[in-house]
């Protein structure tokens, strides 16, 4: 059985919000996408000092610990979507409220060595489901957050959902 074509999204396969993200991602092999993607990501803030896990740019701003927490917390939901619609599940999923989940994570008592070993661990994960669904599944629609979403959809979202925090990472952490 050979993997799925995770072509770009239509417009109608996702909510308008999330537009932003998929925009942000490059024609091609998205598989080799967030495999690339997971290599720099890795390179990149495995030469972050450990004591800049704790900063935040600004008040009220969450600290470079809790984004890379917060990426591999938003990679998890959206795998779980495409798991739940790839298998033919119509059952409405619910958002999730990440200003309420990142005070929760506890992403200040680890390192940023430990939260990123996770969001590879995540990645790897998200690689092997994507991989191996049946070719039919990527074009398979459901409902999340109160709108439609496609299984291919949520592909794109998780490559663009991280290509959008690593852009804040650059521009405000890592100056």
């Amino acid at each position: 059985m050979s993997a799925p074509r995770y072509d770009r999204p239509d417009a109608d396969e996702y909510l308008e919000y999330y537009g932003r993200y998929i925009a942000r991602v490059p024609d091609g092999d998205l598989l080799g996408t967030l495999e690339q993607q997971n290599e720099d990501t890795m390179a990149l803030l495995a030469a972050v000092p450990e004591a800049k896990g704790d900063f935040a740019y600004a008040p009220g701003k969450w600290t470079l610990k809790e984004v890379i927490g917060h990426v591999a917390d938003g990679e998890r939901v959206f795998s779980y979507r495409a798991l739940r619609i790839a298998r033919g599940d119509q059952t409405p999923l619910p958002g999730f409220d990440e200003k309420a989940w990142v005070p929760n994570a506890g992403c200040a008592g680890r390192t940023v060595a430990d939260l990123l070993g996770e969001l590879r661990a995540v990645r790897a994960g998200t690689l092997a489901l994507f991989r191996h669904l049946p070719p039919e599944a990527a074009t398979r629609r459901g409902t999340a957050s109160n709108g439609p979403v496609s299984v291919r959809a949520l592909a794109w979202i998780i490559a663009g959902h991280e290509r959008h925090h690593l852009a804040i990472i650059r521009e405000r952490y890592l100056v």
